[in-house]
């Protein structure tokens, strides 16, 4: 039997064609409803940005936009996606800062599980992000990666997330915790030592739950 590779060449060259077609849809969809605030077709826009999300900041480069573009538009479509879920969820409400928030002089024990436990010493903004979480019924868990999630996600069962990261990571971590309802807050300052976190947006996300 023959192979007929004339036709599967142009079947691929379609698939392509209409992948990349999709993506830039996507984009502009995702970019419409960033700029605007105004979200159209999310499930579409989360669903073939995370499909194709390294074509998608390819073209992003190609055309001279800021490759992060892809991420806000995920992070974005997610949070308006997912919002009233979130803020009506009324137990097990978690918080997942990343380490690297932690003060340089941080004294703060690392659990195997949990991750490390806050001493609310006061030297960085974990301790307030603490506080107020204690008032909101949320349960803060500073973790070193992502690994821990899947152990606290195993023994503590959350059922509401708000989670703190850098672009590398945020979109990623959303979506694989995407069946409960998930915020999202980007670091202001990224890197792995001493890093800044918009304290006042992860309060407000936190303040919006009902108690």
């Amino acid at each position: 039997m023959q192979i007929p590779y004339e036709l599967l060449g142009k079947l691929f060259v379609y698939l392509v064609l209409l992948a990349l077609g999709g993506t830039v849809v996507a984009l502009l969809l995702g970019a419409y409803s960033f700029n605007k605030r105004r979200i159209i077709f999310p499930s579409f826009v989360l669903f073939t940005l995370y499909l194709f999300y390294s074509p998608a900041r390819w073209l992003c480069r190609f055309f001279r936009v800021r490759e992060t573009l892809v991420d806000d538009i995920l992070i974005d479509v997610r949070n308006a996606l997912m919002l009233d879920r979130f803020i009506h969820t009324k137990e097990r409400r978690v918080v997942f800062l990343p380490q690297c928030m932690r003060h340089p002089e941080c004294k703060a024990r690392c659990d195997p599980v949990h991750g490390y436990e806050c001493k609310r010493c006061g030297k960085c903004d974990i301790s307030k992000i603490c506080e107020v979480a204690d008032r909101c019924n949320f349960k803060v868990f500073v973790i070193p990666g992502s690994s821990f999630v899947k152990k606290i996600f195993k023994e503590y069962r959350p059922q509401s997330c708000l989670g703190v990261a850098c672009y590398n990571e945020l979109a990623e971590d959303m979506q694989e915790v995407s069946f409960i309802p998930v915020q999202g807050v980007l670091l202001l300052r990224d890197g792995c030592f001493n890093t800044k976190a918009n304290v006042e947006e992860i309060i407000l996300k936190m303040e919006m739950c009902d108690v």
